[in-house]
């Protein structure tokens, strides 16, 4: 066995090669690719889109938002989560945002809400029950996730990429190793010490107090938010189990969950046994949520 094969190998014997959507499931999905969805200017962003089948039954829509520290990643990183989530019975999209490079917060979240606009501006078309969307994040866009599912109603927040008629609310939300508490003294101290945050929010929370608090999706939470399913890894640091966030929430009488995948890092998406894990207890999430209600 040559090296690179070795390393396949390996890779797939760690569960960290594993092809995690089935051809099968891929052959089941009518997909529609670069729909544009917002626009600046001249600037647009774009999302794919995968339903199962062609035929045009009303489905709850999921929107699945990537991370990658606000400043790196693309859509395709979460194609696999839309694909899973889609071949259940859904109409699922992965967007582009604007990365911090480009453009700092609230760029990000404004693209988001844009999204879910425009969903529901084409939920006709698209087959979309609009008073029923949701939307699923990891790491930078887990908390994009849950700040979209409770800062509904911030103007700050709306932006203006396209359809300011419709609403983004969402009815219910799956945030992933996602950061909730902006004005933590974690976040105070790794604020202060990462790239990453002053690029994202133009500076520390000690520069920006103000920016730091609309940006957090604890601060925005209130009776009218949607459920959420809080997801992590085991080895992850213990601010992505949002203990903060979920009871402010279970003051509200919103409901919340925590799953946490037992031996799991930060990043679990590309260990197929973890992902399998993370599309049941989503699904499972969406489905109570979503086509129950």
């Amino acid at each position: 066995m040559n090296r690179c094969l070795f390393f396949l190998f390996i890779l797939s014997f760690c569960g960290l090669y594993d092809k995690l959507i089935s051809q099968p499931i891929l052959d089941t999905l009518n997909i529609r690719y670069d729909v544009t969805y917002a626009k600046y200017g001249e600037r647009t962003l774009e999302m794919d889109i995968y339903r199962f089948g062609k035929e045009k039954k009303i489905l709850p829509g999921i929107i699945c938002i990537h991370g990658g520290g606000w400043a790196k990643g693309t859509r395709a990183s979460h194609s696999e989560i839309a694909q899973a989530l889609a071949a259940r019975g859904y109409v699922t999209a992965t967007i582009s945002y604007r990365l911090s490079g480009e453009a700092p917060f609230p760029a990000a979240i404004q693209d988001c809400k844009a999204a879910v606009r425009f969903f529901r501006a084409q939920a006709s078309e698209l087959g979309i029950d609009p008073n029923k969307i949701g939307a699923i994040g990891s790491s930078a866009g887990g908390h994009l996730t849950a700040l979209l599912a409770t800062s509904n109603g911030s103007r700050k927040l709306e932006g203006d990429g396209g359809n300011p008629e419709f609403s983004s609310r969402i009815q219910a939300a799956v945030p992933m190793g996602a950061q909730t508490d902006f004005l933590s003294e974690r976040t105070r101290q790794i604020s202060r010490e990462r790239l990453i945050w002053k690029q994202f929010m133009n500076g520390s929370l000690e520069d920006r107090p103000d920016a730091y608090g609309l940006a957090s999706p604890l601060e925005h939470l209130d009776k009218s938010d949607p459920p959420c399913l809080i997801i992590c890894g085991e080895m992850d640091d213990e601010s992505t189990r949002a203990k903060e966030f979920r009871a402010r929430m279970k003051s509200l009488n919103i409901p919340s969950a925590l799953k946490v995948i037992t031996g799991a890092p930060h990043g679990f998406l590309r260990n197929q046994v973890w992902f399998d894990q993370v599309i049941e207890a989503a699904d499972s999430h969406f489905n109570r949520v979503l086509k129950r209600s």
